[in-house]
């Protein structure tokens, strides 16, 4: 569970698998659907999950030059544990505002 969180437990890590999702994005796009992130950490967690082998990061031989972020295999299968977790807390809060009205 350590490592796990050492990997994933940051504030922004999550939420950037979750933007990213099952289509290619470029940094601005991801930068734009999470505009309450600096681009400076934005860019630092991207490297992060990039040197973990979450993200993948494609360079192209272009100019303007251009760089597509996408999730690799390992980071599918965790965006697939990230929406059980956000389906898991959407039942239990649905469940406690139940609660709180009886």
């Amino acid at each position: 569970m350590t490592r796990t969180m050492a990997t994933i437990g940051t504030k922004w890590k999550p939420i950037i698998i979750y933007t990213i999702g099952l289509k290619k994005k470029r940094f601005g796009q991801i930068f734009a659907l999470m505009s309450i992130i600096s681009k400076k950490v934005l860019t630092e967690q991207l490297k992060e999950l990039v040197e973990d082998k979450i993200v993948i990061r494609e360079e192209f031989n272009e100019m303007p030059p251009r760089v597509e972020y996408s999730l690799s295999e390992k980071g599918i299968e965790l965006l697939t544990i990230l929406n059980q977790l956000t389906l898991w807390n959407q039942k239990h809060h649905e469940l406690e505002q139940q609660n709180e009205q009886l």
